[in-house]
């Protein structure tokens, strides 16, 4: 399947592209080989592929859910205006 200019010029209108005809021929040619090579890759025979979720064979590695920071609450709310069973008040924004 090649593209031709006016398949060109429908996939620029819709990508809000505003080409040169020096631009349409040369997008043509390249554009037109890049789709002839993905016609040629979904050709291939892919009936035995399982399929993955990344190219590597790999494991994530996970960690302890440990707690690794100390609450600091009552050091940060000393800078607050307002505070009240450890949750800071805010003016009221809506009615």
């Amino acid at each position: 399947m090649s593209l031709d200019k006016v398949k060109l010029q429908h996939i620029a209108m819709l990508a809000r592209l505003k080409l040169t005809d020096e631009e349409y021929a040369e997008s043509v040619e390249k554009l037109s080989k890049i789709v002839d090579f993905v016609d040629q890759l979904s050709q291939a025979d892919t009936q035995d592929v399982v399929p993955m979720a990344h190219p590597l064979d790999a494991a994530q590695r996970l960690r302890p859910d440990v707690v690794t920071e100390s609450d600091n609450r009552d050091l940060y709310q000393k800078n607050a205006a307002a505070v009240a069973d450890g949750l800071y008040l805010v003016p009221k924004v809506l009615e």
